[in-house]
């Protein structure tokens, strides 16, 4: 019954055809360091379609299968390792963006419409609210969220799940700025970084001495900042480490063991400055091309590019899975694709 829910509702669903030829292609090398992560004979693959916007994937082990949220369907999605099957895990769903795992192998999300909260659910399948509400005020659209080793949950609270009629419902804003808030083991909520605008994405290093978080705008252009992490929960010493230009897209990403960041990439949808002649009409052209911007970026520690993994469609957000924690899940528009690596996830 479950997939046959989830037949009825997919939304555009394409054909893919995967590289014939080792090594793929798709995988490009952009410097020499990062061959050593590629995998000769190891193909990308899709392994699902059907999605309006998929987002926040999340691996369990235990149970060999992803979890991640198709936001516009208003549903989180469940793939199976075992038997390739797509259902339906839950819906509705508040519009959930982001999902994570706990330490004791819970799930994590991200509701970020109708309730505006985050949300864990139990084994039993009990739903606990851990927060909603700062000082007083609804939260705007909690977005990505990660757990520390120390079970502190951190996540972003930008305003996209409010800002429209297309990932949720518009909805007043009551915070001030878009903050990312810190959940102790004590429950408390606190702001720890209040002035990007619009923080989308974050990630612990595999120390988790640094922070990295993703603002969407205001900087001009799509950007990653570090952070030290300090024993007493708080942030400093604010640093730009990646700057996507004025043509690239930052959203979701996560850190191997190496400390490289695995970025989702894609058109961010900046327009030229004058317009060019397309069949006889004046037309606002992207600056960049899609199709040579969508995929993922991989970034060293220091910010270098190493390698690009080029997709048909555009990247959100991904994460590590696999029996090995070595196959890397790709959460891209309608689809999810998957491709195995030489890199294991930072757990």
């Amino acid at each position: 019954m479950a997939s046959a829910a989830a037949d009825r509702v997919m939304a555009q669903s394409f054909p893919f055809k995967p590289n014939q030829r080792y090594p793929d292609p798709a995988v490009e090398i952009l410097d020499p360091s990062f061959a050593k992560y590629r995998l000769y004979s190891s193909t990308l693959e899709q392994v699902a379609t059907g999605m309006r916007w998929a987002e926040g994937p999340a691996y369990f082990p235990e149970g060999g299968y992803l979890l991640f949220s198709d936001i516009p369907n208003n549903r989180i999605m469940k793939y199976s390792e075992k038997d390739g099957s797509l259902t339906v895990f839950r819906s509705p769903a508040n519009f959930a963006n982001g999902n994570t795992r706990d330490r004791q192998g819970r799930l994590v999300s991200c509701e970020h419409s109708v309730t505006r909260r985050i949300t864990r659910t139990e084994k039993n399948g009990k739903i606990t609210v851990l927060a909603d509400s700062f000082e007083g005020k609804r939260l705007n659209a909690p977005n990505d969220i990660v757990v520390k080793s120390d079970d502190t949950i951190w996540f972003t609270d930008p305003v996209f799940g409010i800002a429209g009629e297309w990932e949720g419902f518009k909805a007043k804003r009551e915070q001030d700025n878009t903050n990312v808030f810190r959940i102790g083991t004590d429950g408390k909520l606190t702001a720890v970084i209040t002035d990007l605008v619009n923080p989308n994405g974050l990630a612990f290093s595999p120390d988790e001495k640094k922070l990295y978080v993703v603002e969407w705008k205001g900087t001009p252009n799509r950007s990653i900042w570090s952070y030290d992490v300090n024993p007493d929960g708080t942030v400093s010493n604010k640093s730009k480490l990646i700057d996507a230009a004025d043509q690239g897209s930052l959203d979701g990403f996560r850190v191997d063991r190496d400390g490289n960041l695995w970025c989702g990439w894609g058109s961010n949808g900046a327009l030229q400055s004058e317009p060019t002649d397309v069949g006889g009409r004046k037309v606002y052209q992207l600056k960049g091309k899609p199709e040579d911007l969508d995929g993922v970026m991989v970034f060293s520690p220091q910010g270098k590019p190493l390698g690009f993994i080029r997709l048909p469609e555009r990247c959100e957000n991904l994460t590590f899975g696999g029996p090995k924690n070595n196959r890397l899940y790709m959460a891209s528009c309608h689809s999810i694709y998957a491709l195995y690596v030489d890199a294991h996830g930072a757990t």
